[in-house]
């Protein structure tokens, strides 16, 4: 007994594949695409927003009673029955602003009623048949709303059922028929062709909106991770420092201090330990962050003792900036008294704020002032409107400094405050925390 061959499933054939599409188009004729809400509800401008509602209501203003007109006056339709095709025609154009396909099912099955009501009053010679040209205006409007708002899977479906309807018309009465059905499935095509060129463009700068919206967010992450890295480096080496000296001294404690008990040695020794283990850690993570391939710098991590450096190399480079230091912050700065985070975190703002003033104002006049008053170190950049003529380096920046800005400040526990001037220069103000100033060691005389 053989087996039968396994093998993969029978492709589809093609009656299955035509019935399958005339489902997918069935189910787009019956299901609207999208949700009934009108063109432009999402748009700021209010005007905008009414449009729709004042163009469907233009529409069933004049088209029902032209219709009326037509039918009753041309192709000889009583009153009362050409008033109610009207309306069936007509009245449902106020449905195009939030629901145009059930607009145009209504739309639809009310001109080919009228295409038969026109056929049992009988057709006068030398008039369109089976569409009266006001449904044929009227139903191209429905075509366009279509075509702006559904699918083309619905689209193809309407065109082809115009086409069939014109088609079975045709062959009821041959004889009337002067190629007005004809006329009307070329124009719809046209018409669902350029609505949905236009929905598929709008759909597209939609995408592209929000692709750039999302692109601009990462961007900015990126950033803000970069200059986080940037500043954890800079960080290491500061923190790294303290650490070094901590072990030195653990070290070196029992030979420099006489008469230590072994307790004291033991805890020493401890402390030296635990210093060398948060260095190991530290370098662990340093290699984490410099992943990339780049190297430590080997220069020692600058600080306010080389921001007159920084100011006349700007003054240099072409840059009118002048320096205010105050004698308080010198005097801190050789004694110590400004913690190394805040000494490196001012001089990067100071740095980056003229790097940013030449970009983006070159030639402006600028003040640099740094001071410090009631336990805060204040760094002050303000800068005046550009005055070389000519276009600035950088129309638009790419925000690494105001971020790395900010992240320095708060790190170090302070405040920032930047924003342009009236004048049409920019200011930045950052203010650091300063540790209190440690009180005098008294000194206790000797004993004669």
């Amino acid at each position: 007994m053989s087996a039968s061959p396994s093998g993969p499933p029978p492709a589809d054939g093609p009656l299955s594949a035509a019935l399958r599409n005339l489902r997918e188009l069935a189910h787009g004729l019956s299901h609207p695409s999208h949700p009934p809400t009108p063109l432009f509800a999402g748009s700021p401008r209010r005007w905008l927003r009414l449009l729709p509602y004042a163009v469907v209501l233009a529409l069933a203003s004049v088209f029902i009673p032209v219709t009326i007109q037509v039918l009753s006056g041309d192709y000889g339709v009583p009153g009362a029955l050409a008033g109610a095709l009207a309306v069936g025609q007509a009245a449902p154009l106020l449905m195009l602003a939030h629901r145009p396909l059930q607009a145009w099912w209504i739309i639809f099955t009310a001109d080919i009623v009228g295409a038969l009501v026109q056929l049992e009053e009988g057709v006068r010679p030398g008039l369109v048949w089976p569409w009266t040209p006001p449904s044929v205006i009227g139903y191209l409007f429905v075509l366009l709303a279509l075509g702006l708002r559904e699918s083309r899977r619905t689209v193809i479906g309407v065109w082809l059922a115009t086409g069939a309807a014109g088609l079975l018309l045709h062959l009821v009465a041959p004889a009337h028929g002067e190629g007005g059905e004809l006329l009307l499935f070329v124009l719809g095509g046209v018409v669902l062709v350029i609505g949905a060129a236009v929905r598929e463009r709008g759909e597209a700068q939609r995408r592209l909106a929000e692709q750039e919206t999302i692109s601009e967010a990462e961007r900015a992450q990126r950033t803000l991770l970069e200059e986080r890295t940037r500043i954890a480096r800079e960080l290491h080496d500061v923190v790294a420092h303290h650490m070094s000296v901590i072990t030195v001294q653990a070290d070196s404690a029992p030979y420099r201090i006489a008469g230590l008990s072994e307790e004291a040695r033991a805890e020493f020794a401890s402390i030296a330990a635990g210093a060398r283990e948060s260095l190991a850690e530290m370098r662990r993570l340093l290699s984490v962050l410099r992943s990339d391939g780049s190297r430590g710098e080997l220069a020692p991590q600058p600080g306010l003792g080389r921001v007159q450096q920084l100011v006349e190399a700007t003054v240099r480079a072409g840059l009118p900036a002048e320096l205010s230091l105050a004698a308080d912050v010198v005097e801190a700065v050789e004694r110590g008294g400004v913690p190394q985070a805040v000494d490196l975190s001012a001089y990067r703002i100071v740095q980056e704020a003229l790097a940013n003033v030449v970009r983006h104002a070159p030639g402006a006049r600028t003040q640099v002032s740094v001071t410090a008053r009631e336990g805060r170190l204040t760094v002050l950049v303000v800068n005046g409107r550009a005055r070389e003529p000519g276009s600035p380096l950088e129309a638009s920046g790419t925000g690494h400094g105001l971020v790395g800005m900010r992240e320095r400040v708060r790190l170090t526990g302070g405040t920032l405050d930047t924003g342009p001037l009236p004048d049409g220069g920019f200011r930045v103000a950052a203010r650091l925390p300063l540790p209190p100033p440690q009180p005098p060691a008294s000194v206790t005389p000797e004993e004669p």
